[in-house]
């Protein structure tokens, strides 16, 4: 009987042991930014029609690009003082000032299919079978105003409605955006 118990307990610990190493490990996935507290990575938007991309963390270094396209969705990859670190949708990464983000979620609709020319339905519900409100081309920004179950509500010009959360470069995959 003894015995039967020392196997459940040493099974119990190796059981807590794993899932809190698996816990560990998402942890890890999403930290606090050192300066803003804020989950580190995130998805931001361009505030301004004009981002300079810098290659580092302050006015001295050079511009690597300079962005025209307000609301377009970057990823915050780090902090330091008042710049990000940011990445966009085809991978260049750089630093920005911090007042030249903005808060504002918005998404580009399948931004890998821009030269296949494919189109995505935006659906007046949460469910494929549901009326299509519209045809979006890769590409576009949407704003967007939720997710869950794997769908985003999002609006593009007066248009609003629904999109696979997949078919979205601008939230993570699950990520519930209330």
């Amino acid at each position: 009987m003894r015995d039967v118990a020392v196997r459940v307990i040493c099974l119990a610990a190796l059981i807590g042991a794993v899932v809190g190493a698996s816990r560990a490990a998402q942890a890890q996935d999403v930290a606090a930014g050192p300066v803003t507290g804020l989950p580190i990575p995130r998805y931001v938007s361009l505030k301004s029609d004009r981002v300079n991309l810098r290659e580092g963390p302050s006015k001295e270094h050079r511009t690597r690009w300079v962005y025209q396209r307000a609301g377009l969705p970057v990823e915050i990859t780090a902090e330091f003082e008042t710049w990000r670190r940011v990445r966009d949708a085809d991978g260049s990464e750089g630093w920005v000032l911090h007042s030249l983000l903005s808060g504002r979620r918005t998404a580009l609709v399948a931004p890998w299919s821009k030269a296949k020319n494919e189109t995505f339905p935006l659906l007046q519900s949460n469910d494929e079978g549901a009326t299509r409100v519209a045809t979006l081309e890769s590409g576009v920004i949407a704003n967007v105003s939720g997710c869950a179950n794997a769908w985003c509500r999002v609006s593009v010009a007066k248009m609003d409605g629904y999109i696979r959360q997949d078919r979205l470069w601008g939230v993570y995959p699950n990520e519930k955006v209330e």
